[in-house]
């Protein structure tokens, strides 16, 4: 089949692609609202070095163990900070601030990870304010709890500093709020387009000369379009 006949189909279909478009324009804008303003959130992040102090340095042995019980440590501890039971440790600190926070919130806002042998924790609010005082009640929770949600690690001198405080930051459009609505529409065109090819597929009207000799049948005589 050639383009011009491809061509063909969506000019004479040219309907169903254009329906189909539309339609969904219609329903994301109904569902989305995106004139409508979307709530403020902001996000700050700390960064923290972990590790257990040998109790020989002189002993490069035992220093080493220490090193690679360090690395460990970070890799668990970035899994307790996103744990249940950390959330609901810096809840009850922020309580004594007058802040209730529940620690399902905290546990869904916080994000822990690993990054050049330094733990990194990000955390993501609505109030600007509130950010501030959870990011110094996480900072203070790690550096003063930490034992008690790994006593086995930290009971051999180990210890979590505080070594970066970011600001606290709003938040913009990620690039997949940007993109949603073009990328629905274009989906849309091409399911508006593959309709139309199967509509014409369905089709058994004669529209031609071609699709008469698809019949079998000899063209004797053809009256030429009106131009």
């Amino acid at each position: 089949m050639e383009l011009r006949h491809y061509w063909a189909i969506i000019r004479r279909w040219w309907w169903i692609p254009l329906l189909t478009v539309l339609l969904t324009a219609v329903l994301t804008l109904a569902t989305q609202r995106p004139w409508e303003p979307r709530p403020a959130a902001y996000t700050t992040s700390l960064s923290f070095s972990v590790g257990v102090q040998p109790q020989n340095p002189a002993n490069g042995e035992e220093a080493y163990y220490t090193a690679l019980a360090s690395e460990y440590l970070i890799d668990d501890l970035a899994e307790v900070v996103r744990g249940s039971e950390f959330a609901a440790a810096v809840s009850r600190r922020l309580e004594g601030q007058g802040i209730v926070v529940p620690p399902g919130a905290l546990q869904g806002s916080t994000q822990a990870g690993k990054l050049h042998r330094i733990l990194s924790v990000g955390i993501t609010w609505g109030n600007p304010q509130e950010l501030d005082a959870i990011a110094g009640a996480v900072a203070a929770t790690l550096e003063e709890e930490a034992a008690a949600f790994m006593p086995r690690l930290f009971a051999q001198n180990g210890a979590a500093y505080l070594v970066n405080r970011g600001g606290v930051g709003e938040v913009g459009p990620g690039l997949r709020q940007r993109l949603e609505f073009p990328l629905r529409l274009l989906l849309a065109l091409a399911a508006g387009i593959a309709l139309a090819f199967l509509a014409d597929y369905l089709d058994d009207r004669v529209r031609g000369r071609a699709d008469i000799e698809q019949l079998g049948l000899r063209v004797v005589g053809e009256i030429p379009k009106r131009k």
